[in-house]
């Protein structure tokens, strides 16, 4: 095609050349610049009935010509992006698709997209390109078995000049129980060619799509294992086993379903939308041990007694199973109910009595207690006095250390209280619970000093709630159990046995502390078979902490509290409300 210029006052002629328009005479005989006249006379009549047609169409208000003019130019329609053809030329107006077209097309589009041919949908929208590589993205991200796309009708969001079409997914998926499904809705504008095409948006795929997004089938996370009580009731909520829940696995052999779900990763800022799961993980059901009832009682105890930033615990162990009942502890984070190390004070004096029982010491053997004794170190009782007609029991139900101290270095020998410990009370096994804990330490003493402190509870000794919850159900028994937390935990087992006299001994001496001792304000009112003993340490600073263990019945229970002063106290007081809820006579 050429183009020729026009003279300012243009009155000339055109004709058209088979499919183009040339403006090739003028009426004063110049062509383009330069340019002889080409045209003899018999061509011009041509010329001039065309130019009535540009007359006619001038007429009717220019929209005719301005096509015409607009073609000779190699302008484009107007496409549905809105792009011009050119820098100069100006747009001709478009009616917009109408519904059957946009019906027509959205059917085309749908269909092609369904059966996998990105090529000839996208070829439907009006930017093939992006919608090409969206639509391959989205085939093999989301790896359908079958995928129907049908159309549903006009959507309400159309507007006179972009109807929009609705339609419905359908994708089955291998494995999958049910088919995904949702509705969408696309619109369809006037492409750069003049065809009705689907305006491409990331929308298409999904109505919640957003730029940056995507679609695709992933593995979902690993099901986190919801244990319940012995009884089946859930255990969310108790602050004491938000760590630990989820440290639960499932028992040897059973496995752990992933998932597998259509996932929606929005732009930024956007959380992940799980759209339609495949398949649902799924994680065994554990029972544990624990009872809900009573868990939430120990809480509640516990956290009564750490007011003003006490760390505090306590642990409730059924003494017939060694099931553990309750694990509580404060602050959160550190569970220091199976986990701490710290020495427990007189109610170590259990295993003291035990040791001293079977070395020829009987309940009432006198065994005086002194107001102050020395090992070469001088110890004290928290009573002033000298009670020289204390028996054993009396020592026992008093927590005299004078007593065990004189008593223990006389009859016992270095080592023999970690063996009675180890082989009849358990502590200083392995203990495997069913979580991560501290398992007891009771080291042969170097010295008479340290062996001195070992028999009140004091020096090395490192023990927690657990261990100690464990030697009251050991006495309440008479046999040891390990404490656990699950039924399917591989326990430790003691070389020997508690003998039934001494248990029996031990049995008694308890229950005098609870009904006459040191124990009697807290347990008070309690009825059935009690035992108590009480602990208070002495950390070398202004406080003591507080220790506590007793049983009612097939609940045995240890408390302890930093700082929490006398053991009839702070933990006597957490222990027995325990006791009181879950203890039977």
């Amino acid at each position: 095609m050429r183009e020729e210029r026009e003279p300012d006052g243009y009155a000339g002629h055109t004709e058209l050349d088979e499919d183009h328009v040339e403006y090739v005479e003028y009426e004063d005989g110049i062509g383009n610049e330069g340019e002889a006249p080409r045209r003899s006379g018999a061509r011009k009549a041509v010329l001039v009935a065309v130019g009535g047609v540009f007359a006619a169409l001038l007429a009717v208000g220019g929209y005719g010509l301005y096509n015409i003019v607009n073609a000779v130019q190699g302008g484009n329609s107007s496409s549905g992006s809105g792009t011009q053809g050119s820098d100069t030329a100006t747009k001709a107006p478009q009616t917009p698709p109408t519904a059957e077209q946009a019906a027509s097309v959205a059917k085309d589009f749908l269909a092609a997209w369904g059966r996998g041919d990105v090529t000839a949908a996208s070829a439907l929208t009006n930017r093939p390109e992006t919608a090409r590589a969206a639509l391959a993205a989205f085939h093999e991200n989301v790896p359908a078995r079958t995928l129907a796309l049908t159309g549903t009708g006009p959507a309400a969001t159309g507007t006179p000049e972009e109807p929009a079409v609705g339609f419905r997914v359908k994708a089955e998926f291998e494995g999958a129980t049910g088919a995904w499904e949702y509705d969408s809705t696309l619109s369809v504008v006037r492409g750069e060619s003049g065809k009705a095409v689907v305006r491409w948006a990331p929308t298409v795929l999904h109505p919640h799509l957003a730029p940056g997004g995507t679609i695709a089938v992933k593995a979902l996370p690993d099901p986190v294992s919801k244990p319940t009580d012995r009884n089946g009731k859930p255990l969310e909520g108790f602050p004491s086993l938000a760590a630990v829940l989820p440290k639960i696995a499932p028992a040897d052999g059973e496995t752990v379903v992933n998932g597998k779900a259509v996932v929606l990763s929005g732009g930024a800022g956007k959380e992940p939308e799980q759209l339609f799961v495949l398949a649902p993980p799924s994680a065994p059901q554990v029972k544990l041990t624990l009872d809900a009832d009573l868990q939430r009682v120990a809480e509640e105890a516990v956290k009564q007694q750490a007011a003003g930033g006490k760390p505090a615990s306590l642990v409730a162990i059924q003494p017939s199973t060694g099931h553990i009942l309750a694990m509580a502890f404060s602050p959160s984070g550190y569970n220091r109910a199976v986990s701490a190390g710290q020495a427990p004070g007189s109610t170590m004096k259990v295993i003291t009595s035990a040791a001293l029982l079977q070395a020829g010491v009987s309940p009432d053997t006198v065994v005086p207690c002194k107001n102050t004794t020395r090992s070469p170190r001088e110890w004290h009782n928290d009573e002033s006095g000298d009670f020289p007609s204390y028996t054993l029991t009396d020592d026992f139900s008093h927590s005299c250390n004078t007593g065990f101290i004189d008593k223990g270095l006389e009859k016992l020998q270095p080592g023999t209280l970690a063996k009675v410990a180890r082989d009849q009370f358990g502590l200083g096994l392995e203990w495997h619970i069913g979580i991560d804990s501290r398992d007891a330490t009771i080291p042969v003493p170097a010295d008479t000093d340290e062996a001195a402190a070992e028999y009140i509870g004091q020096g090395k000794i490192q023990v927690n709630s657990l261990a100690m919850a464990s030697v009251a159900a050991t006495v309440q028994s008479g046999t040891f159990r390990q404490p656990v937390l699950r039924e399917d935990a591989k326990r430790a087992t003691a070389s020997g046995r508690l003998p039934a006299g001494v248990a029996q001994d031990l049995r008694a001496m308890m229950a005098k502390t609870a009904a006459q001792g040191t124990a009697r304000a807290p347990m008070s009112g309690l009825s059935g078979q009690i035992g108590a003993k009480t602990g208070t340490v002495e950390t070398g600073g202004k406080t003591t902490n507080s220790w506590f263990i007793a049983y009612r019945g097939d609940l045995a229970v240890a408390a302890e509290v930093d700082g929490g002063g006398h053991g009839n106290t702070a933990a006597g007081v957490a222990a027995a409300q325990v006791l009181k809820a879950g203890g039977k006579g």
